[in-house]
């Protein structure tokens, strides 16, 4: 690799955020839950009407319960962090040898010489935000949750299924037969399967 190979060289690495991850559980379960639904009362009934009527209900009350679900996870995780936080501050103060053992063991995996373990164990230890942050991090694997998670994350994931179950229910919008719509339903939500499938790889 030649000098301006080096300097253009920019490496690129997809993560998966905390939004992406709550539109994937909204979208997922908005476009199959609706579909069953509609899908079975498609054999049930000749008009249209009772699946739109039926499916816009099964969308609001599922919104609702994925993104409260989505909230009170995202509030489990924060409490679970604030927690483990407030037990590490205490522990580098009630048992601070014990705490810096467990920071060379950190190092130790990481391969990190012996002889080096001490120097770098006293100056992570040196500053005690410094020293909880690296236990939280590489001995709990726990990083700090935004703070406003919990909202985002309702509002993502309700959201995301909203959008998710209007599209298998667009077709029994559009067609007044229940058997046509549901055929055109079938195409739509395993075109959007698709679709959403590749998009997240």
């Amino acid at each position: 690799m030649n000098e301006s190979e080096k300097l253009t060289h920019i490496e690129r690495h997809f993560t998966a955020s905390d939004t992406i991850r709550d539109i994937v559980i909204g979208m997922s379960d908005g476009l199959t839950v609706p579909f069953a639904l509609a899908a079975g009362l498609s054999g049930s009934v000749s008009s249209t009407n009772i699946v739109v009527i039926a499916g816009l209900a099964e969308i609001a009350a599922g919104s609702i319960a994925m993104g409260l679900g989505g909230y009170l996870a995202a509030r489990t995780d924060r409490e679970h962090y604030e927690n483990e936080l407030q037990r590490e501050r205490r522990e580098i103060i009630e048992v601070p040898e014990r705490e810096k053992e467990e920071v060379a063991e950190v190092l130790r995996k990481w391969g990190i010489q012996e002889s080096s373990i001490e120097s770098a164990v006293e100056e992570i230890s040196g500053d005690q935000n410094r020293w909880v942050a690296f236990m939280m991090k590489h001995e709990l694997g726990l990083e700090e949750p935004e703070p406003k998670r919990a909202r985002n994350s309702s509002f993502t994931i309700g959201l995301s299924y909203i959008v998710g179950g209007f599209i298998p229910l667009i077709p029994y919008i559009l067609i007044h037969r229940a058997a046509a719509a549901l055929l055109v339903s079938i195409i739509a939500t395993l075109i959007a399967l698709f679709i959403f499938g590749y998009v997240k790889r």
